[in-house]
């Protein structure tokens, strides 16, 4: 698998930890499956210009432009979301006696509340993928509450935008 989704090369993402790395291809197979589609879209509007004689038409340009665009804004979000799991990993690799901080055996209390935000969230984004049992298991969630203040109703709000 060709990696493109960030540059490996690059001195802040040269020493990964395997699991940064699987998340790194997790990450690459989200992009390969947006191009993917995207083409796929694009072959079909090809087609469907084909069949009506127009396929020289500026039409089709625009709509592969646009196409292009959307799929590329999807790509920019899953390089974001990328980045900041590969920056709270690291900050997770540290931690203290009672080893690597990780939500929820071993919350990072020195954390900033938009930081532990993150951690949580993150927490419950990679704990299921069904959103109705993520939301139900949140909000059962005690040392939620504590960790993160007045972020608790930010992260519940933001889960049950999902279960919609």
């Amino acid at each position: 698998m060709e990696i493109d989704i960030i540059d490996l090369t690059d001195p802040a993402y040269a020493d990964l930890t395997p699991v940064q790395l699987s998340m790194v291809r997790a990450a690459q197979t989200k992009k390969n499956a947006i191009v993917a589609e995207n083409n796929e879209e694009k072959k079909k509007i090809f087609y469907f210009m084909l069949s009506n004689n127009t396929a020289r038409s500026d039409i089709r340009a625009f709509a592969e432009e646009r196409l292009d665009a959307l799929a590329e804004e999807k790509i920019s979000a899953v390089r974001e979301d990328l980045i900041q799991q590969l920056h709270f990993e690291s900050m997770a690799a540290v931690g203290n006696d009672a080893g690597p901080y990780r939500y929820p055996e071993n919350p990072n209390y020195a954390l900033s509340a938009p930081q532990r935000y993150l951690a949580v969230r993150n927490y419950y984004m990679n704990v299921t993928s069904d959103a109705a049992t993520r939301l139900a298991m949140y909000t059962m969630d005690t040392l939620a509450r504590a960790y993160l203040g007045e972020y608790y109703q930010t992260l519940y709000e933001s889960l049950a935008q999902y279960v919609k």
